[in-house]
């Protein structure tokens, strides 16, 4: 089924296990969040819209061209508001919202199109991928269908109640890259993102 679909990018966090903002901190020639936006529009994602909190206007500053953002005032409530944020921002032009980390870097295009693809053509409501048994990112979810389930949740358990309540109602994207359910929270977590691409690139380059 044909839908039109908008990305949203959750990166509001405070980054306390960081101690830094990670959305700036430098992947290659950009930076983390950069990187993120740059892969949705190479997709092409033609919509992508970024949730800001934690030193928003030095995050605006960083976004690239083309790229729409929306202020979580309620940020450190939690990712939740983040999430009611971006759905609120895209939900009267959109039938889906793909959803990611802003400190997932290492999320490729690849997946990305397969998620988005996919969710243009199956009937399910909701396409998410998975690799040996685990679900990662980006999630792809119909908000004309679940939009108002989301609004519903109390939050606690993020969108988990939706993404995994529905299984009648799911289409799986099996994956065979284990980098769909990283995501980075400290400096190790960085330094471990870091290494393997440089290795990566190493790879390519050899």
């Amino acid at each position: 089924m044909s839908q039109t679909i908008a990305a949203v990018v959750l990166a509001a966090g405070l980054s306390r296990r960081m101690g830094r903002p990670k959305q700036l901190l430098p992947f290659g020639e950009d930076t983390v969040l950069q990187t993120v936006v740059k892969m949705l529009q190479s997709v092409p994602v033609e919509r992508v819209v970024v949730v800001l909190g934690y030193k928003a206007v030095a995050v605006r500053e960083s976004l690239p061209e083309g790229v729409e953002y929306v202020v979580n005032a309620n940020y450190t409530e939690g990712m939740f508001t983040s999430v009611l944020a971006g759905l609120g921002a895209i939900e009267k032009d959109a039938d889906g919202m793909l959803m990611l980390l802003g400190d997932q870097p290492q999320i490729t295009a690849e997946v990305t199109r397969a998620v988005k693809d996919r969710f243009h053509r199956t009937e399910k409501g909701i396409v998410i991928p998975e690799v040996e048994g685990r679900r990662g990112h980006p999630v792809a979810i119909d908000i004309n269908r679940y939009g108002d389930r989301i609004r519903g949740l109390d939050g606690a358990e993020g969108l988990k109640p939706v993404v995994r309540g529905y299984p009648d109602d799911t289409d799986v994207v099996c994956w065979d890259d284990a980098s769909i359910l990283r995501d980075m929270d400290t400096p190790e977590d960085y330094e471990r993102e870091i290494r393997l691409r440089e290795n990566e690139s190493r790879g390519s380059h050899g």
